[in-house]
């Protein structure tokens, strides 16, 4: 078993993981880094997919005020303020860092600044971007000017398994790896570990992640001891592509379409937000978007595919071309023309609000643990603006790279890695190899899918909710059943148990905070409690392991420090049927 020595690990290399790696070495060149990702660096994960764009305050009309007090409506009020507020001043910054220092050049007006358009749910038109495919523009960019930080290791197809916790100290001591291409295990000595591998959305039927994300970052950070919090609040995305028997299914047609003016269509040719947003319409947030197109194909006037339609056709056929060249590409790849006729699609589940609860500057409540991006709660509260991932994914990744940095320097030593705690890891890791026959894991990963989308998905109530938390319990009994064979080189097998061990963990979670909240407020809507109730849930619910190695949840009060929420016109859910 191979030994590595570094002083930070970075797990995960989208927009938290590079930014972290950079961040982290400018602070202090002499510090060795690795930086592993279960796919190729720089061509995998989620912020590479991001078409639409960042939010950032760039023009004198505009404010970060203004940016804030959207960030808080869009979240229903329940965000962690001082993280929120602390995302739109610091977005400047890493705009400015992204176009001097990593090389990015965003879209410019005629006289030279930087052009930023529309994105639903904000009062200004303050979201930059490179056409639309403005996350491989950024991830490109960022890892290239890696190669010029000799201590930095990229580490391709390498994932973690789980942190390794000093249970003295209470510190990381390293983390255990699987070298994908050897079926090698790699134990890490490190001082701290910065955790970015994204959330796991991919537990729904239709999703629009990167297919190799499974919420690995929540589970080994919840079986290694960290708090939680807003882990019912997943965003479903209101336009992924529908494709019949392909893997584009749940792709995402920006955001970016509705904000220039694109029309919502159902079956019968009516645009339909007029009955659920009469004064946004298409340009309402996700969470209402994505329920209004639901509701629609629940009551019958969905597609032949079960979808809406999106139609950008009347703003011209050169304009829609030149405005989303990678949208035309994307539909054109399942036989449609964007530019000329609407094109079926689906809400998707696209981003988890909850995670680990940390500091504003990513610490969790293990030293040395940091948590940034997806994988962490707090920011975005109940919903996530458009244009605030990308933002979120380098404001606090930034952050956790220079606190990480400052944390290292202050330890001498690595924390001692258990012997016994590694030996247990890895022979429940090899158990399945040992059976001839068991469950198989893509089945389970299917069944899983299927549940989340149908009884913990974009409408819940409190009978489907009960249904599929005993679901999630015989779910659980057969993962641990499964059977792998073959070795562990390149196993795609014992790569999906990982993968479907890792989701129903998260699943858990999900779904029991999800009956726990007896209200509708963002992304989480309650048909048997459809309004936001201020008086009892203008609240966080955090989740902890307890002794048994299960969830326990507790209900705490958001606290107000910016802002009153209650000031804030239309920030709360009524009803949404007609």
């Amino acid at each position: 078993m191979e030994h590595v020595e570094t002083d930070i690990l970075i797990l995960g290399s989208g927009g938290a993981g590079l930014f972290a790696a950079h961040h982290a070495v400018d602070q202090n060149p002499n510090l060795k880094v690795i930086v592993s990702a279960k796919g190729l660096i720089g061509k995998s994960g989620c912020t590479r997919m991001v078409q639409g764009g960042y939010n950032v305050v760039l023009h004198p009309d505009d404010s970060v005020e203004k940016h804030f007090k959207d960030t808080i409506k869009g979240g229903g009020g329940i965000n962690n303020q001082e993280m929120a507020w602390t995302l739109v001043n610091d977005a400047p910054k890493r705009i400015r860092e992204l176009e001097t220092k990593m090389g990015v050049f965003f879209d410019r007006n005629e006289d030279g600044t930087v052009h930023q358009k529309p994105f639903a749910g904000q009062s200004f038109d303050r979201t930059v971007h490179k056409g639309d495919l403005t996350g491989i523009e950024i991830i490109s960019r960022m890892r290239d000017q890696l190669y010029a930080k000799p201590t930095v290791k990229a580490w391709d197809e390498v994932r973690a398994i789980d942190l390794l916790i000093d249970e003295e100290s209470r510190r990381v001591a390293g983390c255990l790896m699987l070298n994908m291409q050897t079926g090698e295990f790699v134990i890490i000595h490190c001082k701290a570990v910065i955790v970015g591998t994204g959330g796991a959305a991919t537990m729904y039927k239709i999703a629009t992640p990167s297919l190799e994300k499974a919420g690995d970052g929540l589970a080994m950070c919840y079986r290694a001891g960290t708090e939680f919090l807003d882990m019912e609040m997943m965003q479903f995305h209101p336009t992924g592509l529908l494709a019949e028997n392909s893997r584009l299914n749940g792709g995402v047609l920006e955001e970016g379409l509705r904000g220039a003016g694109g029309y919502l269509v159902n079956s019968l040719g009516e645009r339909f937000m007029k009955n659920y947003d009469p004064e946004r319409m298409e340009r309402s947030t996700r969470d209402r978007v994505s329920r209004a197109a639901y509701m629609e194909i629940m009551e019958g006037r969905g597609t032949p595919l079960e979808g809406v339609h999106v139609d950008v056709s009347h703003l011209g056929k050169e304009n829609v071309r030149k405005m989303f060249p990678g949208m035309v590409e994307r539909c054109k790849d399942v036989g449609k023309d964007l530019s000329v006729e609407p094109v079926e699609i689906s809400p998707a589940a696209h981003f988890q609000m909850g995670g680990v609860k940390v500091s504003n500057d990513c610490e969790s409540n293990i030293a040395g643990l940091f948590v940034a991006g997806e994988d962490a709660g707090g920011v975005h509260g109940a919903n996530r603006l458009g244009g605030n991932g990308v933002c979120d994914s380098t404001v606090f990744g930034a952050r956790a790279g220079d606190a990480a940095a400052t944390y290292v320097s202050s330890i001498e030593t690595v924390a001692k890695i258990s012997d016994t705690q590694v030996h247990a890891i890895i022979e429940d890791i090899i158990e399945p190899f040992n059976r001839m026959d068991g469950e198989n894991p893509f089945y389970i990963r299917n069944d899983l899918k299927n549940l989340m989308w149908e009884k913990v998905g974009l409408v819940r109530n409190g009978k489907d909710l009960m249904e599929a938390v005993e679901e999630l319990e015989l779910l659980e009994d057969r993962v641990s059943r499964v059977a792998v064979h073959g070795s562990r080189k390149y196993n795609l097998t014992l790569q999906e148990l990982l993968n479907v061990r890792n989701l129903v963990t998260v699943a858990k979670m999900v779904t029991s905070s999800a009956l726990m909240r007896t209200e509708s407020r963002g992304s989480h809507y309650r048909e048997d409690y459809p309004e936001s109730n201020d008086e009892d849930w203008l609240s966080n619910i955090y989740v902890t392991k307890n002794e048994n190695g299960e969830p326990a949840y507790s209900v705490k009060q958001t606290n107000q420090t910016h802002i009153n929420v209650k000031e804030i016109q239309g920030y709360k859910i009524v009803a949404i049927s007609k």
